[in-house]
C-alpha cells in the first residue's frame, strides 16, 4: 500500500511511498535517531509543498520565499501527522502547507498593515473581479454595484475591498513615472519647495548676536521688529529723540549683520541640549 491510501489514484510524481517511514517515525522518541527520519520525510516530500508554492508565485512574492513558507508548513505536517489516525499523510500535509501559504501573504506580504477584515474582503473582491471579467471575455472593469451583486457584498464592502487591492504593494518615492524618459520619479510630483527655511537659518544666525547688544538696543530691535511700533513711538516711549532711535537701531543691525558674515557658524547657531 503507498502513502496516499489504498485506491487512491496518484495526480503528481512527487507523492513518495513512506508510509512505513511515517510509522517508524510515530513511535521513535525524541532524539537524533527521529530527527533524522523526520528530515528524510521531509526531504522525499519537499517536491510537493514546491509544487504547492508555485500555484502563488504570479501574486508578487518572491517564488524563494514561497518555497520556504511551503517547506515550514511541511516540517510542521511531518511533525503533527498521525498514520494511527487513518488517511493518508498528502491529504493532511497539503491543507497545513497551503494553510502556512495563505498566512504567509495574510500577515507578512502586505507592505502596509491592513486588518484581516479588510484583508479578506479584497480577496473577495479581486476573485469576483477576475470571475466576471473571465464570463464577460472582456478586459473592461465591472462596476461597484455589479461586483456587490455578485460577490453578494455591499457596494461600501466593495469599495473597501477596492481600496485594499493597492495597499498589497506600495510605490517607491524614487519610482519614474510611466511615459517619463527623463527620469521623473513620484517625489518630483509631491510637495514644492519651502522657501521659509531661509527664514528660520536666519533666525538662529542672529539670535546670540542679539543677545549681545546692550539691552536697551535689544528693546529698542524688539519694539521695532517685532511689534512692528515706528520709530517716532519708540522714542516717545524711551524718552529719546527720533533721530537718536534711527541711529541705535542703524548702528545695532550693522553690528548684527557684521558678526553674521564673521563669525564661525558653530559660533552663531547654539546647540540646544
Amino acid at each position: 500500500m503507498s502513502a496516499t491510501g489504498a485506491g487512491a489514484r496518484r495526480h503528481h510524481d512527487d507523492t513518495p511511498d513512506t508510509a512505513a517511514d511515517f510509522e517508524r517515525l510515530a513511535t521513535t522518541p525524541k532524539g537524533p535517531e527521529r530527527e533524522a527520519l523526520a528530515e528524510k520525510l521531509v526531504e522525499a516530500w519537499l517536491p510537493m509543498a514546491h509544487r504547492l508554492a508555485r500555484r502563488y508565485r504570479n501574486r508578487g512574492e518572491n517564488l524563494e520565499d514561497l518555497e520556504q513558507v511551503a517547506a515550514l508548513g511541511l516540517v510542521k505536517a511531518v511533525d503533527r501527522y498521525d498514520p494511527q489516525r487513518g488517511g493518508a499523510f498528502q491529504a493532511y500535509a497539503i491543507p497545513t502547507i497551503v494553510g502556512e501559504l495563505k498566512r504567509y501573504f495574510r500577515d507578512c506580504a502586505w507592505d502596509l498593515h491592513v486588518p484581516r477584515r479588510v484583508q479578506e474582503l479584497r480577496n473577495r473582491v479581486r476573485a469576483t473581479i477576475q470571475d466576471l471579467a473571465a464570463a464577460e471575455g472582456t478586459d473592461g472593469s465591472p462596476t461597484v454595484a455589479q461586483v456587490a451583486q455578485a460577490a453578494d457584498m455591499s457596494e461600501e464592502d466593495v469599495l473597501t475591498g477596492m481600496e485594499a487591492i493597492d495597499s498589497f504593494r506600495s510605490l517607491s518615492l524614487d519610482a519614474e513615472l510611466a511615459g517619463a524618459d527623463d527620469g521623473y520619479s513620484l517625489a518630483d510630483t509631491l510637495g514644492r519647495s519651502e522657501t521659509r527655511y531661509d527664514t528660520v537659518i536666519a533666525r538662529e544666525s542672529v539670535k546670540p548676536c542679539l543677545n549681545r547688544l546692550p539691552e536697551r538696543e535689544q528693546h529698542i530691535l524688539y519694539l521695532r521688529f517685532f511689534h512692528d511700533m515706528t520709530q517716532a513711538g519708540i522714542a516717545e516711549e524711551l524718552g529719546i529723540s527720533q533721530m537718536h532711535v534711527s541711529r541705535l537701531i542703524s548702528r545695532s543691525c550693522a553690528r548684527i549683520r557684521n558678526q553674521v558674515e564673521t563669525d564661525p557658524p558653530a559660533d552663531r547657531i547654539p546647540v540646544h541640549t
